[in-house]
């Protein structure tokens, strides 16, 4: 049994036990979370679509860690003299490990 779900302007395909790296969500480790944007379900030869969500689906959670990604440099170089930008960034990430997925449709 396998989910399609929403979160952070993403889609993901999730199963019981898989650990995922999703953009920053609220809380600390070792916390529940659910996820309620359930666009499809598929558990074995039965699939549901959602027209846009499945009614009444949800995936279980927990959060494993609050982490950043890796370091993103934007360097601008223009063809005049000393004309040049370096920025760095640094995504805030969150890694959710899938606990259970509720099909109640």
């Amino acid at each position: 049994m396998f989910a399609v779900i929403k979160t952070g302007g993403k889609q993901y395909k999730v199963a019981a036990d898989d650990t995922i790296t999703v953009m920053t969500l609220a809380g600390d480790a070792g916390e529940k979370i659910t996820f309620n944007d359930v666009l499809m379900i598929v558990d074995g030869e039965t699939t549901t679509m959602g027209a846009p969500m499945v009614s009444g689906a949800s995936v279980a959670a927990e959060i494993v860690e609050q982490t950043r990604g890796p370091k993103v440099i934007a360097f601008k170089k223009r063809r005049r003299k000393h004309s040049k930008r370096k920025r760095g960034h640094r995504q805030d990430l969150t890694i959710v490990k899938i606990t259970g997925i509720s099909a109640s449709v």
